[in-house]
């Protein structure tokens, strides 16, 4: 019995240098996702020698601004229900009958619930969970604060249908395009007005053009 435990204890032994070699070695070729505040550049200052580890990246440096004063604006989210209740804009949604008109158009409870699992399979619900604080401090102030002046317009713009956002959209990039083709210049900065304009003018463009396409869809 001496000799077969020998050998079970070499075997043992040796299993175990195998997978030991193996995992450090596996370990060993794995690149690194170690993140660097100088970006990994050798010749870039290291924040860790000059930064105090409260403040040192971005989770620690919010988490202090927190401590600091919890009310600052890195951290600090757009009030997006309180603003639809103090601009009144489900009243005004309401007095200017948008859901009825989107009923006209076709766009009843039924096809929502139907758009569900295409925006699934698109992933917009993945992107949009994705970039909920881009959402909610970058497009809900536009969009909520621009909607007392554009509600009116959308109404308007959903009782004619799909030629509404058609015109929209011939409009949007024809502006766009009298500014590059004009060559005007914002002023003082020396910038294309073309291009200036154009991150706003263009996907107001696109946008306009899916939603009639969208209602046009509805129709049919």
């Amino acid at each position: 019995m001496a000799p077969l435990s020998s050998l079970l204890t070499l075997g043992l032994a040796a299993s175990t240098s195998a997978f030991s070699t193996t995992s450090t070695s596996s370990v060993a070729s794995r690149p690194s996702t170690k993140l660097y505040e100088n970006f990994g550049f050798d010749f870039a200052e290291d924040q860790a020698e000059n930064t105090p580890t409260s403040i040192l990246g971005e989770a620690n440096y919010k988490k202090w601004v927190n401590s600091v004063d919890p009310n600052n604006m890195l951290n600090r989210q757009y009030p997006v229900l309180s603003r639809v209740r103090e601009l009144g804009l489900l009243e005004k949604t309401a007095e200017l009958g948008v859901l009825s008109k989107l009923e006209a158009q076709g766009l009843t409870l039924e096809k929502a619930e139907e758009l569900l699992p295409a925006l699934e399979k698109l992933g917009v619900l993945k992107l949009v969970a994705n970039n909920q604080q881009l959402l909610i401090n970058g497009v809900a102030p536009i969009a909520i604060e621009g909607a007392p002046l554009l509600l009116p317009l959308v109404a308007g713009a959903i009782e004619v249908g799909p030629a509404a956002f058609y015109l929209a959209a011939a409009t949007f990039a024809g502006l766009d395009f009298y500014l590059f083709s004009s060559g005007a210049e914002v002023p003082f900065l020396g910038l294309s007005a073309g291009g200036v304009a154009g991150l706003v003018l263009i996907p107001l463009s696109v946008v306009s053009a899916i939603v009639g396409g969208a209602f046009a869809q509805l129709k049919n």
